[in-house]
């Protein structure tokens, strides 16, 4: 291993003997080399925290006002004697428990695997080339480059920068960026001043960088304090948190229905331990014990439907909250549009060039006029880099950049003869406040600075302009009318402009704010909407969703994008980022009702756009990719980061990543949300509808003096194998067509709408009265009450099987929806009651479930009144629809 840590600190290192030691060059290491030094070092990665232990997690399935109920069942029916039904409820209780930890695990082991999608990347120069690679691989010896955004790796020792601003403040708790520079330190100096390197863990504020890994892992500064710096524990999501809310209700109707049935039965006069006996079974047949099961089952269903459509989930509340989404603030480049730009237009000399299609215009990399030198100045205010082969052009960069240079090299400037040619001494990154970009040439014994950015940035730093007839004073308006007609037809525009004669060697500070440059010209391009994204906005439109567009673009280019979008019509208001500056927070709050269309915005117009959304009670979900959007992917209600621009901190500080950085797959993910919602609603309504039709009959017998209609054991059965089959598969539902045309849902409407309430209350009272209507009809036809309890539990068991189909929709006629669009469902409901048949025939489930055959004729009588649930159902929904 070439690294050794008993020689000198690596700030207090020269180049030469840092390459030596570390066996590496400028030309990074190889990939064999890599592999066998990642084979003695191990991965780039600090120890995660332990899971949970196994038993740790066994327990926590009983951590619920739910199961608590039961157990205190369990343990009542132990004390009375009933030793079969006190097992059946002990049986439940494991098998819940072992259901809900499987389910547990396998959601960790999908999310973990999900999020190796989106795992922090690092660019390197392996086999002489430009490489992104996985953070994990990196080894001793690597050459890293840094840019704007990006989390540092690992700890790197630098070689050489460009302004480059670093957030320490893990390290060092400062909040204050660290300028770097690549300059030899003493030995002695201390972590907080150690310029020359870069530490794992913290973030590039601004600047580019190059720098070799001279620690990984657990060797680096950041690994030598993981344990002060490790994840607390998270609070519960809002979902676990209406969960739990909606369990203490069931628990207090549960505990009032059970003060209820005491008082009855002591006015009666039964036993106590009667009483007791049905209190147990009506705390049984309240408690929808399958519901956390199902509802992480419902979660992890929808998170894996996600993936599949480009979506990645990072934080579980966003599976519920994109349900309620009402705004969408997009970014336009690479969301909205291919993010593949072409360079449509020149304006150069007093001339308008056009460059779609094949072009006779000539330029040269020699040349003086203001075409050639407008290239040039795209060319080499420039770090995108092209090669061209037999298939095209191939390329690393910003997207704009690339199209900067394959235009140059259309019109005959061969990027890399202008970068021989002129020698780049100092280059200045572009950076979204600063707005422009530029480079320090020297050519023929001079220097020579050109910047290029947003034209009335560089307009700011001119005083004349090159024409056909030399140099001449600058004229603002004219270059401003052609750079507002090229913005209208949609084109993004760059201004060039150079500064011909520099003084020799001077501070590269005195070059950040260039004064006195010559305008050169305007280089317009297009970058295409995506294929469906209009559909989808219209889609999220028809879904009650205002789309924004949120970009650093012209207002005429951002207007033209938003109308070809529909986003915006020829007469919307456009707010830029001037206009933003000089509103009040209040101005801001009235005006974010009516713009549709934010342009030339800063990472900070972003933020107060979203905070100003959000104080009219919006649900707001934002796109970002730079490090400076993180604020606003932290303030929306969901943070949606991109997986393929994005940097690392924007990922970490959003709830939900694009694998394709496509608005289609939000469009797609917030549909799925709903679906997720909808689903655990469905399944809510079914537990809670079957359990008050079993305690309404309960309590009628009780009032009418009638023996139970059943046993603990019976509607342990009910619950967990009937009920617990088809709630199951529930959760794989397929989203109904019309969801994404409804507006949407209320953040404080709980599980259940009140509109489902009252459906509870009257699938309640029709399944509890056939249920009765039967039961007495048995006991006076076979006068056994064995016999008219096993009728009560078969009578429930098959308006269970109708009343799942009701539940599939609150909305669509159950006639209207094909059995088999859900196959686990009509697997399981046939399963349910094919199971529930044979335990009828089956010996030991006889003796278990005291239960026996049912004649033909009372068959006959069962299906007939179950099915008035079905009727029932379609009368409500006929009646009464959800508003919306």
């Amino acid at each position: 291993m070439p690294v050794e840590h008993d020689r000198t600190p690596w700030h207090a290192v020269n180049i030469a003997e840092l390459t030596a030691r570390l066996e590496t060059g400028s030309d990074g290491l190889g990939s064999s080399t890599a592999a066998e030094r990642l084979e003695q070092t191990g991965p780039n990665q600090l120890e995660e925290a332990p899971p949970a232990s196994p038993w740790a997690l066994l327990l926590h399935q009983f951590r619920s006002p739910l199961i608590y109920i039961l157990l205190l069942a369990a343990a009542v029916t132990l004390i009375l004697g009933e030793y079969i039904d006190s097992a059946v409820i002990w049986a439940v209780l494991l098998l819940n428990a072992v259901i809900g930890f499987t389910q547990e695990r396998q959601a960790e082991i999908s999310i973990r695997s999900l999020m190796r999608l989106v795992s922090p990347q690092a660019r390197v120069i392996r086999d002489k080339r430009e490489l992104d690679i996985e953070s994990c691989d990196l080894v001793p010896g690597d050459l890293v480059l840094l840019e704007s955004g990006v989390r540092v790796p690992a700890d790197l020792r630098l070689t050489s920068t460009a302004t480059l601003f670093v957030d320490e403040s893990l390290l060092t708790g400062e909040s204050d960026t660290v300028l770097k520079q690549a300059e030899l330190l003493p030995d002695t100096t201390v972590l907080a001043e150690r310029s020359n390197m870069v530490f794992a863990g913290t973030v590039v504020t601004s600047g580019r960088a190059r720098g070799y890994v001279v620690e990984t892992g657990a060797d680096t500064v950041l690994g030598s304090i993981a344990s002060d710096v490790r994840s607390e524990e998270r609070p519960e999501t809002p979902l676990q948190q209406r969960l739990n809310r909606f369990a203490r209700v069931i628990a207090y109707a549960t505990g009032a229905a059970a003060l209820l049935a005491f008082a009855i039965g002591l006015a009666r006069g039964q036993e106590v331990t009667e009483i007791f006996t049905t209190v147990v079974a009506m705390s049984v047949a309240a408690v929808p014990e399958a519901l956390p099961v199902v509802a992480t089952i419902t979660l992890a269903v929808s998170v894996r439907r996600m993936a599949g459509r480009n979506a990645v989930v990072r934080r579980l509340p966003a599976v519920e909250t994109l349900g309620s989404t009402t705004v969408i603030g997009s970014d336009k480049t690479g969301t909205l549009t291919e993010n593949r730009m072409t360079v449509r237009n020149i304006w150069a000399g007093g001339d308008v060039y056009d460059l779609n299609g094949e072009s006779a215009i000539q330029a040269s990399v020699d040349g003086d006029d203001a075409l050639s030198l407008t290239l040039l100045a795209g060319v080499l205010a420039n770090e995108a880099r092209i090669s061209s082969g037999a298939e095209g052009y191939s390329a690393t960069g910003d997207p704009t950049e690339v199209a900067l240079l394959v235009a140059a090299e259309r019109l005959g400037i061969e990027t890399d003869d202008a970068r021989a040619r002129y020698r780049l001494q100092a280059e200045i990154p572009f950076e979204s406040e600063r707005q422009f970009s530029g480079a320090i040439c020297r050519v023929n014994g001079r220097e020579v600075q050109f910047v290029k950015g947003a034209p009335e940035r560089v307009l700011a730093m001119c005083d004349t302009m090159l024409t056909g007839e030399g140099v001449v004073p600058l004229d603002p308006e004219r270059v401003s009318t052609v750079s507002a007609e090229f913005a209208g037809r949609g084109l993004r525009v760059l201004g060039m402009a150079y500064a011909p004669d520099l003084p020799l060697d001077m501070p590269l500070d005195d070059t950040l704010d260039p004064q006195g440059l010559v305008f050169l010209g305007l280089q317009g391009l297009l970058d295409p909407p995506r294929e469906g994204v209009r559909e989808s906005i219209e889609a999220c439109r028809n879904a009650g969703i205002r789309v924004l567009m949120i970009t650093g673009d012209h207002a005429g280019t951002a207007r033209a994008i938003g109308r070809d979008l529909g986003i915006a019509s020829e007469a919307s208001r456009v707010l830029s980022g001037d206009d933003l500056t000089s509103m009040s927070d209040e101005d801001l709050q009235q005006a974010v009702l009516e713009v549709d269309v934010y342009a030339r915005a800063t990472p900070q117009d972003k933020l107060r756009v979203v905070q100003a959304l959000q104080g009219h009670n919006q649900v707001v979900a934002v796109t970002g990719d730079g490090v400076n959007d993180a604020p606003a992917l932290r303030a929306a209600d969901i943070g949606v980061a991109m997986g393929r621009a994005g940097t690392d901190i924007a990922r970490e500080a959003s709830d939900m990543v694009l694998t394709d950085d496509n608005f289609v797959s939000i469009s797609a993910a917030v549909e799925e949300g709903r679906v997720a919602f909808e689903n655990l609603r469905k399944v809510t309504f079914f537990l809670i509808s079957t359990g008050a039709a079993v305690i309404l009959t309960i309590l009628t017998t009780l009032v009418l003096d009638w023996p139970l209609p059943y046993v603990a054991a019976q509607i342990l059965w009910l619950n967990l194998v009937t009920n617990g089959l088809q709630d199951v598969a529930l959760a794989f539902e397929p989203g109904e067509k019309g969801l994404m045309r409804r507006k949407p849902r209320p953040v404080e409407e709980g599980i259940l709408s009140r509109l489902l309430w009252e459906r509870v209350v009257v699938a309640g009272l029709v399944m509890g009265a056939g249920t009765l209507f039967l039961f007495d009809w048995a006991l006076g036809e076979y006068g056994t009450l064995g016999q008219a309890q096993t009728i009560a539990l078969t009578t429930m068991v098959i308006f269970q099987a109708f009343q799942v189909g009701n539940a599939r929709s609150s909305t669509r006629s159950v006639f209207r929806i094909s059995p088999f669009s859900n196959p686990f469902l009509f697997v399981a409901t046939a399963l349910a009651l094919s199971i529930h048949v044979a335990a009828l025939y089956f010996p030991p489930a006889q003796f278990v479930l005291r239960v026996e055959p049912i004649p033909l004729e009372a068959w006959l009588r069962i299906v007939l009144v179950a099915s008035t649930i079905i009727a029932a159902m379609e009368i409500h929904k006929l009646l009464r629809r959800p508003a919306g």
